[in-house]
């Protein structure tokens, strides 16, 4: 709607898992960095935590993505944990077998660790990242997460397992000392700091097509005041800027938007929480 009236190809601010537009602050460049070598070192179990709109998904593609390109590694990723531990080990079976299997829970192990052993011996890897694990209501499940771990050999593990969620994920893992103590790699995600976010912003518009500077040099710290450095709140407060500074037609986006945007944004979503 706006894209042509501002100089852009595409819309920068979508909050979408779009790697297209990844800005790799120094926490995401650390935290990409050691689940990379989780996975690329076959150390048995990661964990990614962070607030909500820190970037652990998109991350989380990356991650894929980058897997995908090598054919030793055959990926699982599962994005509504919310299963039963037969569907969880059925979900993860179909993903890496593409089939539908039945059967009692012993069955899809043995099915399952067929499929591992296949894996390896034809010199693949596998792998199973679980996004949003925060949302695990069963302890059994989690529990039968942990086992897989148990599909190793002598000196290596033959699944990594790298788990992704919010930061109740923390307190679910306290909860099973005999998990937690198996995750050797752990990195949590905080937001992005002023110099952060104002590189982000300008980051995300020139993978858009910027030309020039679209947002005034004071409001950053606006957006940073309003955000705390998520960059889902960023993408919000500046989606909506774009839209209002192109409907009043003005050249850049100034303090005043953005103060007015983000008090707005803002107040909505404390109303939103108060009335959910």
């Amino acid at each position: 709607m706006y894209e042509k009236y501002w100089g852009l190809r595409e819309k920068p601010f979508e909050n979408t898992p779009d790697p297209h537009f990844m800005y790799y602050s120094r926490k995401h460049e650390e935290a990409l960095m050691r689940l990379l070598y989780a996975i690329k070192e076959e150390k048995g179990a990661a964990m990614l935590t962070g607030e909500y709109g820190s970037g652990k998904t998109v991350l989380s593609r990356i991650i894929i993505d980058e897997l995908i390109k090598n054919e030793i590694y055959e990926v699982a990723l599962i994005i509504h944990p919310q299963l039963t531990p037969v569907e969880f080990i059925q979900e993860i079976i179909y993903q890496l077998d593409n089939e539908t299997a039945e059967g009692t829970k012993p069955q899809l192990l043995h099915k399952l660790q067929n499929i591992v052993y296949k894996n390896f011996n034809e010199d693949k890897r596998t792998v199973i990242l679980i996004d949003e694990s925060q949302i695990i209501k069963d302890k059994e499940t989690l529990e039968e997460i942990r086992l897989f771990l148990n599909f190793q050999l002598n000196n290596r593990f033959l699944i990594t397992l790298v788990l992704i969620g919010q930061p109740e994920l923390i307190d679910k893992i306290k909860e099973m000392p005999q998990l937690q103590q198996r995750l050797g790699i752990k990195y949590h995600l905080t937001g992005l700091d002023l110099n952060e976010t104002e590189e982000y912003i300008k980051h995300r518009l020139s993978v858009a097509g910027a030309k020039k500077d679209i947002f005034v040099k004071n409001t950053y710290e606006v957006i940073f005041k309003y955000s705390r450095g998520v960059p889902r709140k960023i993408n919000n407060i500046c989606d909506m800027c774009l839209l209002i500074g192109f409907g009043q037609e003005v050249k850049s986006v100034d303090r005043d938007i953005v103060e007015k945007i983000a008090k707005d944004l803002n107040a909505w979503g404390a109303t939103y929480a108060t009335n959910v």
